[in-house]
Order: structure tokens, then C-alpha cells, then sequence
């Protein structure tokens, strides 16, 4: 871990109890004297702190010292993804989070399966355990829209990932918002109503997973 996210990390005194506790003190066996480093993700600042005290349910933890560390990729890439099974989006979301993805946004399209609800509480929970492995400063932003034509109106900018002889490696410096599809891909109601201009594709004539194809567009625009 580079360091441990608490929503307190910024105060004079720190308080560890519950599951920072149970990880840092019986887990990792940290002691008094011990330097541990700590995030609110609410800013960029990075808190250091020394323990001071240990008891069987509590540590308490001295601000030692703090200093403003953004830990980031400078590609704002935001993702519109059609609503997929809940369990491959807790699946995916951590390698998004790694490569540096700004906002997932999701959101019904012709083919999502209406019962499909997200947890996004379960979500940030994911999302917060990757920062605290990978050292970013923040979390994915996520969203919801009730549709993709909500969406669109929302960002016009937007490019379609779907089959195209444009490739997104030839336009990606100018992408910063794209839709992915759900398994399915979309209608073809869908595709006609889309600016056919800000259609792209991959160089490959394999249909791929909704998550495959989320993580290689990210990939591909960001690194």
C-alpha cells in the first residue's frame, strides 16, 4: 500500500480504529514509532503520522508532517458506459482506476438489462482500495444518466466505440469523452442517431467483451 485512505487523514490527532486498525496494527503489525503515511482523498495533500499510543481496540496517531503530492495522469479521459452486470464492473474498475481514468459515467442503452442496479457506495470502496495500492491521489468520479440520449446532450463531444475503419488510435488525441456498449454492443437505431464522424474502432474484426473493450480504449487513450 502506498498509503491508507482515511476520511480524517488532515486533523492534529488521528484516531485508528475498526478496519484501518485491524490492517495496520494486527495485519501489518505496526508499532508505536511507527510512520504511516495517509489520504482523505478529498485533496491532493499527502499526511504523515507517527503512532503514539496502542490499545486492544484503538491507536492514536501525531500529525508529523504534510505535504501536497498530486499523484496523477494528465489525460481527463471520461467514459459513458452502457449498464453491464454489476459484478464485471467491480471486476474492471480497479484497472480503470490504475490507468488513470477520470469519470465513468453510466447509463441505459437499448441493450442493457433493465434489472441491473450498481451499488455505488460498494463501488468507492473498490475504487478507494486501488488508490490506496497504485498511489493516485483521487478516485474515479462516478455518475448515472437515464439514457444514452441523456448522455449525449450532457457531452456532445462524445465518441462511439464500435466497429469503424476510423481507428481510435487516430483520434485520440482528441478524444476525452467516449461510449462504451454492454454486451450486445448498441442498436442500430443507436448507431444511425450517433455523428457517424465520431464513430471509431479498433484494428481488429474480434467482437470483444464490454470490459475488454472499456479497458483497451482507456488504455490506448491514456498511456
Amino acid at each position: 500500500m502506498q498509503y491508507t485512505y482515511d476520511e480524517n487523514a488532515g486533523i492534529v490527532q488521528l484516531i485508528l480504529d475498526n478496519d484501518n486498525y485491524k490492517h495496520l496494527i494486527k495485519a501489518r503489525r505496526q508499532k508505536v514509532g511507527d510512520f504511516l503515511s495517509f489520504r482523505n482523498l478529498k485533496n491532493s495533500f499527502l499526511y504523515n503520522y507517527k503512532i503514539i499510543s496502542i490499545d486492544k481496540k484503538s491507536a492514536t496517531l501525531e500529525l508529523f508532517s504534510s505535504e501536497e503530492k498530486e499523484v496523477e495522469v494528465e489525460k481527463k479521459l471520461h467514459l459513458g458506459w452502457c449498464i453491464v452486470d454489476p459484478k464485471t464492473v467491480e471486476k474492471e474498475l480497479p484497472y480503470l482506476n490504475e490507468l488513470g481514468v477520470d469519470k465513468i459515467t453510466f447509463f441505459s442503452s437499448d441493450y442493457s438489462q433493465k434489472n441491473f442496479k450498481l451499488n455505488f457506495e460498494k463501488l468507492e470502496k473498490i475504487l478507494i482500495n486501488s488508490s490506496q495500492q497504485c498511489g493516485r491521489s483521487s478516485i474515479i468520479k462516478l455518475e448515472s444518466e437515464k439514457s444514452l440520449k441523456e448522455f449525449i446532450l450532457k457531452n456532445p463531444e462524445a465518441y462511439m466505440l464500435n466497429f469503424s475503419l476510423k481507428t481510435v488510435d487516430s483520434v485520440k488525441e482528441e478524444i476525452n469523452t467516449i461510449i462504451i456498449g454492454c454486451e450486445g454492443g448498441f442498436s442500430k437505431a443507436e448507431i444511425q442517431s450517433f455523428n457517424q464522424e465520431k464513430i471509431v474502432g479498433f484494428k481488429t474484426p474480434l467482437i470483444l467483451k464490454s470490459q475488454t473493450a472499456i479497458s483497451a480504449v482507456a488504455s490506448k487513450i491514456i498511456i
